[in-house]
């Protein structure tokens, strides 16, 4: 059974910067492509960022490029999320998940999910 537990949310300032963690149990973290969504209340799960099981290959959002960065720590079953320059529409509860092979940028694509981490930026 694979378990993925969210921590760093905060709240910020906008322009500020958090760095979110995401810890994977399971022996075969390092055959998942991690993924990092968001949701804000009253919306639909929305991709964020992704990352492939060997930190190669990684692919963002269009809303998020240049200012979220995601990487990976496979000796320690971890993934991050580095925010930086936060704006007020980034608020949203994070999640992280993950699936075998590469690709997908759907909710749907992913098979295991923390619970989520709140994101507030405020003005």
């Amino acid at each position: 059974q694979v378990q993925l537990v969210e921590s760093g949310g905060g709240l910020v300032q906008a322009g500020g910067s958090l760095r979110l963690s995401c810890a994977v149990s399971g022996r075969t973290f390092s055959s998942y492509q991690m993924g990092w969504f968001r949701q804000a209340p009253g919306k639909e799960r929305e991709f964020v960022a992704r990352i492939s099981w060997n930190s190669g290959r990684t692919y963002y959002a269009d809303s998020v490029k240049g200012r979220f960065t995601i990487s990976r720590d496979n000796a320690k079953n971890t993934v991050y999320l580095q925010m930086n320059s936060l704006k007020l529409e980034d608020t949203a509860v994070y999640y992280c998940a993950a699936k075998y092979g590469f690709g997908g940028s759907s909710p749907h694509d992913y098979g295991y999910w923390g619970q989520g981490t709140q994101v507030t930026v405020s003005s």
